[in-house]
C-alpha cells in the first residue's frame, strides 16, 4: 500500500487556515487560561455575531483545536489539549521574533505571572523552572522531556505531588515550553500542571476571574523565596 506522504502537510495547512481568521484567533487565545466558555461568551470575545461564532467554533472543533462539553442546556468550549496550548504559545513567540529587539506589549501583570493552559508561565514560571534545575530536582531538560532526580522525587512528594500518578497520565510528563514573553523556558506537562495546582491550593498565587493573570500573594512570596529561592519583585518595584 502506498503511503500518502503529503497528508501531514495537508493537515497542517488546514489547521493553519483555521487559526488564521482573526475572530478564531481571539477565541483560541481567550481559552489559553484553561477555562471553558460558552459560545455567547466567546461571541463577545470574537466580536462577531452568535451565528458567526457558531460557525467558527464548528471549524475549530473539526480541526480538533477545541472540544465541547454539554451540561444541561449549555455547551462549554475549551482547548482540546495542552499540545494546542503549547502551539499557540509558540505562535506568540514567532509573532514577536521579527522585531530587532523584543519588547513585549503584554500587560505587566501577565508578564509577571500567568497561566499557560494549566501550568505556570511568565516571569514566575521561568524563574521557578530555572531554580528547579539549579536545585537539581530536574535534569536533562529539553523541549521533549525533563527527568526528575532522586532529590526531586522526594521534594515534589513533600509538596504533595504524586509523581507515580502523573507518569501514568496520557499527556507528556514534563518538558520545557519556551515562554513567549520571557524568551526562556518554563515547565510544561503533567508536572507543570501539578505545580500550578499546588501553588493555587496553598494560596501562593491567586487567579484572576477574567484573565490569565496570576497574583503572587504576600504569603506566596515568602514561601517561594524560602522553598525555592525564587524572589518576586514587590508590586511597587
Amino acid at each position: 500500500m502506498k503511503i500518502n506522504t503529503d497528508e501531514p502537510h495537508k493537515v497542517i495547512s488546514r489547521i493553519a487556515t483555521a487559526i488564521s481568521e482573526p475572530a478564531r484567533v481571539r477565541i483560541l487565545y481567550s481559552l489559553l487560561d484553561g477555562n471553558a466558555r460558552t459560545s455567547t461568551e466567546l461571541s463577545a470575545v470574537a466580536e462577531v455575531s452568535a451565528s458567526t461564532t457558531s460557525a467558527h467554533l464548528n471549524r475549530l472543533k473539526n480541526e480538533r483545536l477545541v472540544q465541547v462539553l454539554t451540561q444541561g442546556k449549555h455547551r462549554y468550549y475549551s482547548l482540546s489539549s495542552a499540545d494546542v496550548a503549547s502551539a499557540l504559545e509558540a505562535l506568540s513567540l514567532v509573532a514577536g521574533s521579527s522585531r530587532s529587539q523584543f519588547v513585549p506589549n503584554t500587560p505587566t501583570r501577565l508578564i509577571a505571572a500567568r497561566t499557560c493552559y494549566d501550568h505556570l508561565a511568565g516571569k514566575l514560571g521561568v524563574m521557578l523552572h530555572l531554580r528547579l534545575k539549579e536545585l537539581s530536582w530536574l535534569k536533562n531538560c529539553s523541549a521533549k522531556s525533563c527527568e526528575v532526580s532522586a532529590d526531586g522525587v522526594r521534594a515534589f512528594e513533600n509538596l504533595g505531588i504524586d509523581l507515580a500518578t502523573l507518569s501514568e497520565k496520557r499527556r507528556r510528563f514534563a518538558y520545557e515550553c519556551l515562554d513567549w514573553s520571557e524568551r526562556r523556558p518554563h515547565l510544561a506537562g503533567a508536572l507543570g500542571a501539578a505545580l500550578l495546582k499546588v501553588a493555587l491550593k496553598k494560596k501562593w498565587v491567586t487567579q484572576d476571574l477574567d484573565s490569565r493573570a496570576l497574583s503572587v500573594t504576600v504569603f506566596g512570596k515568602r514561601e517561594l523565596a524560602k522553598r525555592f529561592g525564587v524572589r518576586m519583585e514587590s508590586d511597587s518595584e
